[in-house]
């Protein structure tokens, strides 16, 4: 990974004397050649806050394909019956009023069968074995600190709208009727792939944290407390951000290790 090519404008919080390993940093990343850095094309601004929650959840899917195969499934009641020897008081029940030596022996050796089921399963090593079916994105639960020590605007509602700009779709088509568009390219207005994707979805970040580097990454969610304290102009003095952030794709170890190493 290259270094930047911007002079960074880094948007925060006083946070002097707090070790730079617990603050995190949020700049935006673009594509180039398959390559994610931070380019001309990007915006130069950095926001950094601490976290007072941070956690990764990483799903990996794991299936047992089989499951499905077993007579469980098949006869799921009667196996079951079989299985807890619920189903002898029926056969109990059919021989009743039958009387000799061959009604005896008949239900002795029906009840002698039934037992052999008892405490048994067909659950098997083939079909409770798990097979790998794939992995969602990884998920950042984080919620970031912005805290006004002088300059409430600068510390806090900046860095704020910025998040809040990032997580947001960069344009939306106010033309909806996809007819209205393709007329324009047929003058020669617009062309075909404006026509059918009009809108520009939101912007990729990275995020630094305690010498990782996580890229490229979507904000999924976002919150922001209305309730949170003012100054006397309605400027908000302190602000806990709530996000949710997503990795644009699932990862491999390749991609893993290069969190730890990648400069962007």
């Amino acid at each position: 990974m290259s270094a930047p090519s911007l002079t960074e404008t880094e948007l925060k919080s006083n946070w002097k004397g707090l070790s730079p390993h617990l603050l995190a940093h949020f700049f935006e990343v673009d594509n180039e050649n398959g390559v994610w850095k931070r380019t001309d094309k990007t915006d130069p601004a950095t926001v950094v806050a601490p976290f007072t929650e941070a956690s990764m959840e990483m799903a990996l899917n794991w299936q047992s394909a089989f499951e499905q195969s077993g007579p469980e499934t098949k006869a799921p009641a009667l196996m079951a019956m079989l299985q807890s020897g619920a189903l002898q008081p029926i056969v109990d029940a059919a021989y009743m009023g039958r009387t000799g030596a061959d009604g005896a022996a008949a239900q002795k050796k029906s009840g002698d069968f039934l037992k052999q089921f008892e405490g048994r399963t067909g659950i098997t090593l083939l079909n409770s074995t798990q097979v790998f079916s794939g992995m969602a994105p990884v998920k950042f639960q984080v919620v970031a600190v912005f805290k006004a020590w002088s300059d409430p605007v600068k510390e806090v509602e900046t860095p704020v709208a910025k998040l809040m700009e990032w997580a947001l779709p960069v344009e939306l088509s106010k033309d909806g009727s996809v007819l209205a568009r393709l007329a324009k390219t047929a003058k020669g207005d617009m062309n075909f792939i404006e026509a059918l994707m009009p809108s520009r979805a939101p912007i990729r970040i990275a995020m630094k944290y305690k010498g990782r580097t996580y890229f490229p990454l979507v904000i999924e969610s976002i919150g922001q407390p209305l309730n949170a304290p003012i100054d006397r102009n309605g400027r908000f003095v302190e602000q806990l951000i709530p996000m949710t952030l997503c990795t644009l794709t699932a990862l491999d170890r390749g991609i893993w290790a290069n969190f730890k190493t990648a400069a962007l």
